[in-house]
C-alpha cells in the first residue's frame, strides 16, 4: 500500500474534530495519505465520515481507531483531581462530566470497518488481537499499528500488521504507547527509535513526531521509513477542524513550549503549555479515558469562552512551522523541500 502512494506523505489522524473528510480528502488528492480520526466518536458517526471522504474522492485514505485497555485507576487520586477541578468548572459554569471506563464502541467500529473496507486501518493506544487483524486483511485494508518502542513493534508484528508507525516523543497529541501505567513520558528520538526498530522488525515503517518541513520528511526517508506522518503540520491548514483558538495558538508568542502531560485526558499528550497544564499536571493520575470524560465539558466551555488557557492545545515541537494554506498546496510544498534536499545531497556526495 505505502509503495503504491505518489507522494510519501501521511496525515496524520487527529481526534477531536480536526481530521474532517475534507483534510483527508485534499491531502489523498494531492498524492499523499488522508486519514479520519475514529477515536471520540460513535461507529455510526465515523462511518457517515468514510462516506464523506468517498464523495470527495476516490483515492485510497484510512481511518484511525483506538485500542481500548482497562488498567487500574486509583479511584481515590480520582476523586481529588476532580474536587481540585471542581473550582474550574464552576468559573465556566460547566459541570464535569463523569469519571467513566468506556471502549470507545470497540466492536461497532470494527464491525463499520469491516463492513466499509477501508483501504488503510491503523491502530493507536495497543495492538488488537492478530484475528481482528486477519479480518481486516480479508477485507482488503493494510493495517497499521502504531507503536513507541521496540517491544511495541515486535508485538504487532507478530500479530501480523502490514506496518507499523514509529511514533517518536516529539509528536504532538497523545503518546500511541500500550500502557497508561509508565511514569516515563520521554524516549529516545523518532530517528533513534526508527533505526532500533528497523533492527528488529523487516516491515515498512511510518516515521511520526516533529515533521514539519521536507528536511524531517528526507530524513525520516533516509533513516528507513517508506513515509512520514505529520500532524502539527496539517493543524492550520482551512480544511482542517481545529479550533480556531487552537490554530492561533501555535503562532501565538504567548505559547512558548510544548510539554507531555496527563492533565486533560489521564494519558500522555503533548501539548503546548498552557495555564491549564502548568496547575494541573502534576495532580493528574494515570486515568484514562476517565479523566477525558471528567474534562472534555470543561475545556468546550473554555474554548466557548475564547480561553485558550484551559483548552487542550495538543501540537508537535515543531509547531511554530505550521502553515496556513491548504492541505493540497501544503503537500506539495513538502514534497519540493524534500526534492531541493536530496539534489542538494547529491551536489554533495
Amino acid at each position: 500500500m505505502l509503495h503504491t502512494l505518489s507522494v510519501p506523505i501521511i496525515q496524520a489522524p487527529m481526534a477531536g474534530g480536526v481530521s474532517t473528510p475534507a483534510l483527508a480528502a485534499a491531502v489523498s488528492e494531492a498524492g499523499g495519505l488522508g486519514f479520519l480520526a475514529g477515536g471520540y466518536k460513535k461507529a455510526e458517526e465515523m462511518r457517515k465520515e468514510i462516506a464523506a471522504v468517498r464523495e470527495l474522492t476516490d483515492k485510497p485514505f484510512g481511518v484511525n481507531i483506538f485500542v481500548p485497555s482497562e488498567e487500574d485507576v486509583d479511584e481515590k487520586a480520582l476523586l481529588r483531581y476532580r474536587q481540585v477541578l471542581e473550582k474550574e468548572a464552576e468559573r465556566f459554569g460547566a459541570p464535569l462530566g463523569e469519571a467513566k471506563w468506556d471502549d470507545d464502541d470497540w466492536e461497532a467500529k470494527l464491525t463499520v470497518l469491516y463492513e466499509e473496507k477501508v483501504p488503510v486501518v491503523s491502530f493507536t493506544f495497543g495492538c488488537p488481537s492478530p484475528d481482528i487483524i486477519a479480518k481486516l486483511k480479508e477485507k482488503g485494508s493494510f493495517v497499521v499499528v502504531t507503536v513507541t518502542s521496540t517491544e511495541e513493534a515486535l508485538i504487532a508484528k507478530q500479530a501480523g500488521a502490514n506496518a507499523l508507525c514509529v511514533q517518536g516523543p516529539e509528536a504532538g497529541g497523545h503518546r500511541a504507547s500500550f500502557c497508561n501505567t509508565d511514569t516515563v513520558y520521554e524516549s529516545v528520538s523518532l530517528l533513534v527509535l526508527l533505526q532500533q526498530i528497523r533492527e528488529v522488525v523487516d516491515i515498512p515503517l511510518i516515521a511520526a513526531g516533529g515533521i514539519m518541513h521536507g528536511r524531517d520528511i528526507a530524513a525520516v526517508l533516509a533513516a528507513g521509513a517508506s513515509a512520514a506522518q505529520l500532524g502539527t503540520a496539517f493543524l492550520r491548514c482551512p480544511e482542517s477542524g481545529a479550533n480556531p483558538l487552537h490554530k492561533n495558538a501555535l503562532i501565538d508568542p504567548q505559547f512558548q513550549a510544548t510539554v507531555v502531560t496527563r492533565a486533560f485526558t489521564g494519558r500522555p499528550a503533548r501539548g503546548l503549555v498552557n495555564r491549564f497544564l502548568t496547575e494541573y499536571d502534576k495532580l493528574a493520575p494515570a486515568a484514562y479515558p476517565h479523566i477525558h470524560h471528567m474534562t472534555k465539558h470543561l475545556r468546550s466551555a473554555a474554548a466557548q469562552a475564547s480561553d485558550p488557557q484551559m483548552m487542550s492545545l495538543w501540537a508537535g515541537q515543531g509547531y511554530r512551522l505550521a502553515k496556513d494554506m491548504p492541505a493540497g498546496e501544503l503537500v506539495r510544498l513538502l514534497m519540493k523541500e524534500v526534492k531541493e534536499v536530496v539534489e542538494g545531497m547529491n551536489r554533495l556526495l
